[in-house]
């Protein structure tokens, strides 16, 4: 019998949204406004060269995220989406038995990516739907070697100020990693959530990670990317899976960077959306924190499930965590109207 390491015996595996034929799926934080317009005709044009290799370095799409952000190119990173990303910055940095910190609930893949690079996570609990960053200070022990900053946060939508994120960072020593996983920023209200990389970028020990699978709605090709030190960033390229951003991924992500526009125009509609859901749940008698991000919070506890399987039978699929809440994302205006509908018979159930 082969042996399989002891640490990944109890490890879940992760547990994407359901795809459900037929339904409405609200359950996966994809943007529904399908593909950029100059994103279709770059794949179009692209899809001959796919039977070569993709340039493993990634250098157009390197030099247009330096330009993008204004930054040197040999701070970039990409890797397959953020959550590779992650992974990477985890390899770079965590020997076995380190410690890697992370507000909980936070994103899903943190505890799964830390045991996988053979760290130990420390999971510190929010305060109310938010991440407590006084408390993830705190947990920073000479063990410690990089901690998760979700702003805003995965699942609860809600998001840590400028002058919070400051002082914390003030806080964490020199030699750990602070990573701010910034997935959902351009949802994010810039009067009230910061720019980490602005806030931040100019010390060497933080870290700006960003995707092309939510507003640039590419979550199908995986493309994200860290901005980090350039020492910092070598090493990350050194642990990405050799190719893992395809050729079509990285044309597709060139081409996204080229839409700012009409990528503001679409996550202004969402966020449209996600206001109109937000009261509308609210009247309904429904605990909903305000939303940072392109999802809403729904913090049901022992009824998640419950409420996640009426939804599916009405046709609507959302994303459970059981005895915690539902996660929805916003979707079409006609979708979200046969998602509150469903709030609404759920309500009136008995």
């Amino acid at each position: 019998m082969v042996r399989i390491r002891s640490s990944l015996a109890a490890l879940p595996a992760y547990v994407p949204g359901r795809k459900v034929p037929g339904t409405t799926v609200l359950a996966s934080n994809e943007s529904p406004y399908g593909l950029l317009p100059g994103v279709a005709a770059r794949l179009a044009a692209s899809a001959g060269g796919v039977s070569r290799y993709p340039d493993m370095s990634a250098t157009g799409l390197v030099n247009a995220l330096a330009e993008h952000h204004g930054v040197d190119p040999a701070r970039i990173a990409v890797g397959a989406g953020s959550s590779e990303v992650c992974g990477q910055l985890l390899h770079a940095v965590v020997d076995p038995g380190d410690e890697v910190v992370f507000g909980w609930r936070s994103f899903e893949a943190y505890p799964i990516l830390t045991t996988v690079a053979g760290g130990t996570a420390v999971r510190v609990p929010l305060q109310g739907r938010t991440l407590d960053l006084d408390a993830m200070a705190a947990a920073v022990t000479d063990r410690t070697r990089l901690v998760f900053v979700c702003n805003p946060n995965n699942p609860t939508s809600t998001a840590v100020g400028a002058e919070d994120l400051r002082r914390f960072a003030d806080r964490v020593p020199d030699d750990v990693l602070i990573v701010v996983d910034e997935a959902y920023r351009e949802y994010a209200d810039p009067a009230l959530v910061p720019d980490g990389l602005r806030l931040l970028g100019d010390r060497p020990n933080v870290v700006v990670t960003r995707t092309f699978s939510k507003a640039y709605g590419l979550a199908g090709l995986r493309v994200g990317y860290c901005v980090a030190a350039p020492a910092v960033a070598a090493q990350v390229r050194k642990t990405q899976v050799p190719f893992s951003v395809t050729a079509l991924a990285q044309e597709a992500a060139v081409a996204a960077l080229g839409e700012g526009r009409e990528v503001a125009r679409r996550a202004a509609l969402t966020v449209a959306e996600r206001g109109r859901m937000r009261t509308g749940l609210r009247a309904l008698g429904y605990e909903v924190p305000a939303s940072q991000a392109n999802f809403v919070w729904l913090p049901l506890a022992g009824a998640s499930a419950d409420f996640a399987g009426h939804c599916l039978r009405g046709g609507v699929v959302v994303r459970p965590f059981p005895g915690e809440g539902v996660r929805v994302t916003v979707g079409l205006q006609r979708e979200n109207e046969a998602f509150l509908a469903l709030a609404a018979s759920w309500q009136d159930r008995d």
